[in-house]
């Protein structure tokens, strides 16, 4: 594996994608000491589930005090969205050299920053460095949002709610600027414009499912008009 590669991912990481990581994560952190969680179990979660959404979810269901059976599967379903990540991912790092175990070990890895840095990135990296490259970014990114979510702890007693919430949100605005910053084809623009209409929609409807049904109807739609618009030019 290309060391010069992984540095090179591992210093991309460590300016504005690890900083505003590690502000949500203090906010997470700060929230999890709010509502009762231990140290070790909130440095756990982001360590194993490494997903801000499903951590808050399991924040929200250790405090109703769910059955555990009920709060896995929660947990679980709401990063499903992973899997069309990875699949869209992993045929982008494919190379010879490597064996299978390297791929399975770096989808573990994925979550959204990895994912919209990397989509922005491969293009302008060969194809035999990009595995080297994500391993360097992710691994400087899950550490510092682990060390990030113990800090929170620390600060959790100088934070208003107001203010964890929003460090909390920082983080989607951030991978917005990313996506909105790699658009370069007409259908890029068009699947971001729908989702940001199916999005809010789904919410109204169904809260719980909002992002799988409103990224599937936003992604449908943008392919259907997609499709029209070419079969009429």
């Amino acid at each position: 594996m290309s060391r010069a590669a992984f540095r090179q991912g591992a210093r991309e990481a460590a300016g504005v994608p690890a900083a505003v990581l590690a502000a949500g994560y203090l906010g997470f952190g700060a929230l999890a000491a709010a509502h009762g969680l231990s140290v070790p179990l909130a440095v756990a979660s982001t360590l194993s589930i490494w997903a801000l959404p499903a951590q808050l979810i399991l924040v929200e269901m250790y405090t109703l005090d769910a059955p555990l059976i009920a709060t896995i599967l929660t947990v679980a379903l709401s990063s499903a969205r992973f899997l069309p990540m990875t699949l869209m991912l992993m045929p982008l790092m494919r190379d010879a050299r490597y064996r299978g175990w390297h791929y399975y070990v770096a989808a573990q890895l994925l979550a959204l920053t990895g994912w919209t840095m990397a989509i922005a990135r491969f293009p302008r990296i060969g194809q035999s460095e990009r595995l080297a490259w994500f391993y360097g970014f992710t691994l400087v990114c899950i550490g510092a949002s682990a060390a990030a979510t113990a800090a929170g702890f620390v600060i959790a007693d100088e934070l208003s709610p107001l203010a964890r919430t929003g460090l909390v949100f920082m983080a989607p605005m951030y991978y917005l600027l990313i996506l909105l910053g790699g658009v370069r084809e007409r259908a890029a623009a068009l699947g971001l414009a729908c989702g940001a209409l199916a999005g809010p929609l789904a919410y109204l409807v169904t809260p719980a499912w909002s992002v799988l049904l409103g990224g599937f109807a936003g992604g449908t739609l943008a392919f259907l008009i997609l499709r029209h618009v070419r079969a009429r030019g």
